[in-house]
């Protein structure tokens, strides 16, 4: 099952993010790497939003990601919200 992370960035996200990027970006590779999420990034034209799209088999993960996110925690992220994606199709390497 896919799961689609869901942020709402703060009125000043561009100008705040540099002090907690790294911490962000560590965080969402190592979860890269264990297979959790497959591709992720802020929208653009306004950044007002991001999406990150997670695979497992529960929210739990996807939640417990945004809880410890140091974008939510510091209020870079004002909201967020986990949705189950019926994938219909998928492109296998």
């Amino acid at each position: 099952m896919h799961y689609i992370l869901f942020y709402t960035t703060a009125d000043d996200y561009m100008e705040r993010r540099g002090e907690f990027r790294q911490l962000h970006l560590d965080m969402a590779n190592k979860a890269v790497e264990n297979g959790e999420i497959v591709m992720g990034g802020a929208l653009a034209d306004p950044p007002d939003r991001a999406i990150i799209v997670f695979k497992g088999d529960s929210p739990e993960i996807v939640e417990n990601f945004a809880k410890n996110d140091p974008y939510v925690i510091n209020g870079i992220v004002t909201s967020w919200e986990v949705r189950p994606w019926n994938v219909v199709m998928e492109h296998k390497k």
